[in-house]
């Protein structure tokens, strides 16, 4: 072999066994399709206690199947993005950050919009719950940082209507 045709052979060997190192998290999250596929999207708005209105578009999560999958995978999200779950009961839901890259502000809300609680920068990665401390009808998760910003408090308000069937 000609010294070039070494030198390209040991290049291509070099790049195979670096693209076999991929971890195993990595090599699951290649295949997970795109949110935008399997999320319907929505306006809403958050009026915080000073009357300020804060309008998000957020990925709605309504199908256990979509609770289930949430943020995973997702390693970065537009700050005027958030997801909100959407449950048919309310109860005192839990959330973790499994598989999550992101880290994020959860608030919880009653049925009527009025916020909860706020569970601020959440851990990424961790497998730790993260609950209501009552009754909520909505999660909506937002970027890290996001609650402290804006002062989303439990004076704030979620307004969202879902679109009528």
């Amino acid at each position: 072999m000609t010294t070039t045709r070494v030198t390209t052979v040991i290049i291509c060997a070099v790049f195979l066994g670096l693209a076999s190192c991929r971890s195993p998290v990595e090599t699951i999250s290649a295949g997970v399709p795109e949110l935008d596929d399997n999320f319907e999207t929505d306006t809403l708005v958050i009026e915080t206690d000073d009357g300020s209105h804060h309008e998000f578009t957020v990925y709605l999560a309504i199908e256990p199947e979509q609770q289930r999958r949430g943020l995973m995978f997702v390693r970065k999200m537009p700050a005027d993005r958030g997801m909100l779950f959407v449950y048919d009961v309310s109860d005192n839901h839990s959330m973790w950050m499994k598989n999550t890259y992101l880290s994020l502000d959860m608030i919880f809300a009653r049925s009527d919009g009025t916020v909860s609680s706020v569970s601020h920068d959440t851990q990424p990665l961790s497998l730790a719950t993260i609950s209501s401390t009552e009754p909520v009808t909505f999660v909506l998760e937002l970027n890290a940082g996001t609650a402290r910003r804006l002062g989303i408090s439990q004076k704030s308000r979620i307004i969202w209507q879902p679109a009528p069937d």
